[in-house]
């Protein structure tokens, strides 16, 4: 029996037993597009300083990324779920596109990759001209490597933008410049709070009019937008307002499953970094609504969302240790050591409650190997 020590609400410790849950196994053919966001392995033996700069295991990284491949997922590769700007800087996100592009070419793999300004430190004096050129070097970059632009919000632009006209200026100037259509990304402030007011307004609403302006400017150069929003109403209300061609990617980690099978009116495909650690649920989930059975995807999805709503919740920016937490516990990687030390972001209780709720998901594959791990965890946060 896979016996573990958990700490309680009351401060005490009680007993679980941890269940094996089924083994990941590729889909079949879906009707969604979908990208898992990947985390990236720390390399815990690199003498380095993590707050100050990254040391990654590449090896391992570049494992996990042929684990999501297997299953039939694709790659949305150097996003947030990878500390981008939280850890890893433009060079290390670089070397990363460049590696994951080359492999997932290799093996007829779906990737698509994160430009965006993270490498320009704005102050008084940048222009917009200055973020226009940051973005047009990572696009450049990203391009130059064969893979598909993720067009990634900029701190930057919001420190400089004025206004809406801003944004709309500096995004028409980057898309005209673009080889193949690009997925936009819409991160909310949830998930960084240098975003708030993007696109020129804190209203959501009044926000999506000038994202969707440019959007329909655009669309022979925008494959899709995923937004962040945490809002189900907010991601259908904009998903039915887009030009035809122009997909509608789910980033909301709270109401993927509904979002993902749709209403009378249409459906959302899927970037998600909850896709990370459900990996083999969602591929259950997806071939099941390929075939047309809700039952069963909704069997396979819904015990995952209390999982993700807790690794998700406020402060959400700190729901990467979470993701890797669980890749520890699954033995995708030998040690809970993260880029920027954000190991130490969220509580041991919460912690703990992420080992309930995985195990209620049926997300351990080897639960007496993860008792292990978990309680070496445990151990070194008091709880003996």
């Amino acid at each position: 029996m896979a016996k573990l020590l958990l700490p309680t609400a009351a401060g005490g410790t009680e007993s679980v037993t941890l269940k094996q849950g089924p083994k990941p196994e590729r889909g079949g053919d879906w009707n969604r597009v979908v990208y898992a966001a990947a985390h990236v392995v720390a390399d815990p033996f690199a003498d380095n300083d993590p707050w100050l700069d990254a040391a990654v295991d590449w090896d391992k990284t570049m494992a996990f990324r042929e684990h999501l491949w297997s299953l039939g997922l694709g790659v949305a590769e150097a996003m947030d779920t990878a500390q981008r700007g939280m850890g890893l800087d433009w060079s290390t996100s670089l070397e990363l596109i460049q590696r994951s592009v080359k492999d997932a070419k290799a093996g007829g793999h779906l990737i698509a990759c994160g430009a965006g300004t993270d490498h320009l430190v704005a102050d008084e004096t940048t222009t917009l001209d200055d973020v226009t050129a940051a973005y047009e070097m990572q696009c450049e970059a990203v391009e130059a490597t064969g893979g598909r632009v993720i067009l990634m919000a900029s701190r930057a632009l919001v420190k400089v933008a004025k206004g809406p006209e801003d944004y709309l200026h500096v995004y028409n100037r980057v898309l005209s410049g673009l080889n193949q259509p690009a997925v936009m990304h819409w991160l909310g402030e949830m998930f960084d709070p240098a975003l708030d007011g993007y696109w020129g307004s804190s209203d959501h609403m009044q926000a999506m009019e000038t994202c969707l302006q440019m959007i329909r400017e655009n669309a022979a150069k925008i494959d899709g937008i995923k937004i962040s929003l945490l809002s189900a109403e907010k991601e259908i209300a904009m998903r039915r307002q887009l030009p035809d061609g122009v997909k509608m990617y789910t980033g909301d980690d709270f109401n993927y499953p509904e979002l993902i099978e749709g209403d009378e009116q249409g459906y959302s495909h899927a970037l998600l970094g909850i896709f990370d650690p459900i990996a083999g649920a969602a591929c259950r989930a997806l071939t099941a609504l390929a075939k047309g059975d809700s039952a069963t995807y909704h069997d396979a999805f819904d015990v995952t969302v209390p999982l993700s709503r807790h690794i998700f919740k406020a402060p959400t920016r700190f729901y990467k240790t979470g993701v890797v937490f669980l890749a520890y516990l699954n033995g995708h990687q030998d040690h809970f050591t993260m880029v920027g030390g954000q190991e130490s972001t969220r509580s041991t209780q919460h912690l703990g409650q992420i080992v309930r709720l995985a195990n209620e998901a049926g997300l351990f594959i080897n639960p007496d190997e993860s008792a292990k791990r978990a309680a070496a965890v445990f151990a070194a946060r008091g709880v003996v």
